[in-house]
């Protein structure tokens, strides 16, 4: 779990002035900006990088009052200066309607106008707005006014861009302070146009401010949630690690952070109790929710995420973004949150796509420009491990590092619609192998029918093997975006915990794209039990790269009686070379997610006659 104190923010930053804003600028030289470049946003243990936070922060500085502006390495002092010229700089508070104070930042250019003006939510962590310092940059250098301000609630107490009030976690006031953060615009800036931009937490306020307030004209929604409610709790299974780490990322214990209603659903989630309670308060958090409203409006929205998404997984997002009738566009990336275009609005980062498509989007509809947007798949997918690498040499030794640097960029295909992704579909039987201990197969249906039904395979539940879904949140997903997926080595999955089928070496390349389905019967000798599915790639050597995952919590059992079963996966896309193996595997724990298993009873998994257990595998 993320660690809020895994460095002294205190210490980051040098003492501040009477005016709440430092008075010397922290340090900051190329070498650490590389660093920070090659590592990504999240440090080793989970929080932001604290290269990433010194950055914004310095940033911040030179541009107040100009003088940091030569202390930058490289072109990011000249970058400031000519903002500067562009634009002046404001840091407003603006006032809530229930009273509180939000901490912002502005761009105004200087130029004759009227401008296009973008507002950007800081995203869930506790720097506040200015660890985006270098997006406004950029903005700015586009042409547009930029507004950027902290939800209210978010941030460490000691810093001046901590807004004040209860984290409201897309909430009503929420929504109402984004409408309020316009009223500060059109009085103060005059916008021609107005678009949110926002990135984790800003993109989901993005969309819920949109989806109320018909003066939005397009949204930028970076590394986001659909529906808050099944981003949590799906399948019966709460995802406990993802809100354990973004309770550290608050910048205070909860008792500080959270009114009253929000604590108690909090503690209603780590608890397991109440999630009828909890489910409706995050419907009430969704963009899905509002989705008429949206439509109504009319609002491009541009949706950007990852397809290892740990906090805000993809499928819960694909509803959402299935039910827009609004211009829009989905891009999907290899990695976890924010990996993709995270660098790039902190700091500068050569040909960042992801982001720049993100400008593009902006450019088009908020300033008319004829930049090929409008003539944009609405959907374009990256397809997972399709990179070219090469290793990573010691500078002194010229040893292999063990990491890769990526060579060639994964291949990306654009398709018309999400409902094209997938062309056709591949059913596999599960296949029984001789009970505890040995694999099934996957065989393609009909072709063993005498195997596909009337089997059993077992293993003792609560204890959790080498099928995991990643190995710390979000670090696994950024380290696979940048050219180092996890590598499993599956004979060391322990078949005394977990069932396992796989499929013969293939002729022929399978072409995974879309949505996976398995459904089969399962029994324990408990009142509840967890299947969590793994569906992997594995190559003639036994190592495998995971494809997709998904877990599911059975409650209410009758020990021993069987229950039939059907899920899907998140959606991938990936593919399989002729000559690798598919394989599945069911276990019953994962570090990610609160599950059902009692340790050391036992779970069944079958294939009854009349109902054949199967994977249905997307194609494209």
């Amino acid at each position: 779990m993320p660690q809020e104190n895994s460095f002294s923010p205190e210490n980051s930053f040098s003492s501040f002035d009477g005016s709440g804003f430092a008075s010397e600028s922290p340090r900051i030289d190329s070498a650490e900006i590389a660093q920070f470049a090659d590592e990504g946003v999240w440090a080793a243990d989970g929080s932001v990088h604290p290269v990433a936070a010194r950055l914004g922060q310095a940033l911040a500085n030179a541009v107040r009052n100009g003088e940091g502006a030569d202390l930058l390495p490289g072109d990011l002092g000249e970058t400031v200066r000519q903002v500067r010229e562009l634009a002046e700089p404001g840091f407003p508070q603006i006032v809530t309607a229930d009273g509180y104070k939000l901490s912002a930042f502005s761009l105004k250019q200087r130029g004759e106008g009227p401008h296009p003006l973008v507002v950007v939510p800081a995203g869930w962590h506790p720097f506040g707005w200015p660890l985006f310092m270098w997006a406004y940059l950029s903005l700015a250098r586009r042409g547009y006014h930029v507004l950027a301000y902290t939800p209210r609630g978010l941030g460490f107490p000691f810093l001046p861009s901590t807004s004040e009030g209860f984290v409201d976690v897309g909430g009503p006031n929420d929504r109402a302070d984004g409408s309020t953060v316009i009223d500060h615009a059109v009085d103060h800036l005059a916008p021609s146009t107005i678009g949110f931009l926002g990135e984790s937490y800003g993109s989901g306020i993005s969309q819920l401010v949109a989806a109320h307030d018909e003066r939005v004209d397009a949204v930028v929604a970076l590394s986001t949630w659909g529906n808050l409610a099944t981003s949590l709790y799906d399948h019966g299974t709460r995802h406990v690690q993802a809100v354990q780490a973004l309770l550290s990322l608050t910048g205070g214990p909860v008792e500080d952070k959270f009114d009253e209603e929000n604590r108690r659903i909090l503690a209603d989630f780590l608890a397991d109790r109440n999630m009828e309670g909890v489910v409706d308060w995050g419907n009430r958090r969704a963009p899905e929710s509002y989705f008429e409203d949206t439509n109504r409006n009319g609002t491009p929205t541009f949706i950007s995420n990852t397809w290892h998404e740990g906090l805000f997984p993809v499928n819960e997002l694909l509803t959402t973004f299935n039910l827009l009738r609004v211009p829009k566009r989905l891009n999907m990336w290899i990695g976890d949150h924010a990996a993709p275009e995270g660098p790039g609005l902190i700091g500068p980062v050569a040909d960042n796509t992801p982001l720049r498509e993100a400008y593009d989007w902006l450019d088009h509809h908020l300033k008319g420009e004829r930049n090929g947007v409008d003539s944009w798949d609405r959907v374009s997918n990256q397809v997972m491990f399709t990179y070219v690498t090469e290793p990573v040499l010691d500078p002194v030794t010229g040893e292999p590092t063990g990491k890769n640097k990526i060579v060639e960029p994964a291949r990306r295909e654009s398709v018309a619609d999400w409902a094209d992704v997938t062309t056709g579909t591949e059913r596999f039987a599960l296949t029984g192998a001789g009970g505890q201990g040995s694999d099934g197969r996957l065989a393609p249906e009909g072709r063993e029918p005498a195997q596909e039904t009337g089997w059993e395979l077992g293993f003792i539940a609560g204890v959790d093997t080498e099928a995991t879904a990643m190995d710390q949140l979000m670090k696994t997903g950024e380290a696979e975006y940048a050219g180092n997926p996890k590598i499993y080595d599956t004979r060391k999955i322990d078949r005394a915990h977990a069932a396992v089928w796989t499929t013969e070496p293939f002729a022929e390349p399978r072409r995974v794209r879309g949505v996976a389905t398995l459904r089969l019967t399962a029994r324990s000798t408990a009142t509840s039990a967890s299947l969590f599915a793994h569906l992997f790639d594995v190559a003639e050597d036994d190592t495998a790269r995971i494809i997709t995952h998904e877990p599911f919590n059975l409650h209410g059992l009758t020990p021993d009686q069987e229950t039939a079963v059907e899920w899907e996966l998140q959606a991938a896309a990936y593919d399989i070379p002729a000559g690798h193996r598919l394989m599945l595997v069911i276990d019953s724990k994962d570090p990610l997610y609160g599950d059902a298993s009692v340790a050391w009873t036992q779970t069944v998994v079958s294939s009854p006659v009349g109902d054949p257990a199967h994977l249905e595998l997307p194609l494209g």
